[in-house]
């Protein structure tokens, strides 16, 4: 590849597609967890309908692709853009939405990493396995929610200039 093509490639990756001054990494992991939290309800609904195994794979995919997503392009944005930033700037909605929302996300992923590994498989010894799945499967549903709401929050401040501004 030449230089120039290399030069566009990485300015093309830096500009976003949602008509925000998000990068493109942004606004693909917005769209995802999106979509993952629409598949979460779909899988919600395939339990109501009694179709548990559908549900599991749904669900199990949703929680695993999350962890990815997490993984590959979440933490490294919060340890470049806002660990550095606490405790000092705490105060400023900036660093305490992207906090708040890595905070309950982490929470929200481990709980549902736990369902998998609690209802999905024998990995666990038996009195850590779950007995009653629906409080425990609808506390997480909600919890991704809450999550995914405090994250388009901070996608919000952080990519859609003077929106809240005066």
């Amino acid at each position: 590849m030449k230089p120039a093509a290399l030069v566009y490639a990485a300015t093309k990756w830096n500009e976003g597609f949602l008509g925000t001054a998000a990068p493109f990494a942004a606004d693909l992991v917005l769209l995802l967890e999106i979509a993952m939290g629409a598949a979460l309800l779909a899988g919600a609904w395939l339990a109501r309908r009694r179709r548990f195994q559908q549900h599991a794979r749904c669900q199990a995919t949703v929680v695993l692709l999350n962890l990815v997503v997490i993984s590959l392009g979440m933490i490294p944005s919060f340890r470049e853009q806002v660990l550095p930033r606490i405790p000092l700037k705490l105060s400023k909605a900036y660093v305490a939405l992207a906090t708040a929302h890595a905070t309950l996300g982490s929470v929200t992923e481990l709980a549902a990493l736990y369902i998998l590994l609690a209802a999905g498989t024998r990995l666990l010894p038996q009195k850590l396995r779950l007995t009653r799945y629906k409080p425990w499967m609808r506390t997480v549903l909600v919890l991704w929610w809450l999550t995914l709401l405090l994250g388009f929050a901070t996608y919000v401040r952080w990519y859609v200039p003077g929106l809240f501004r005066k």
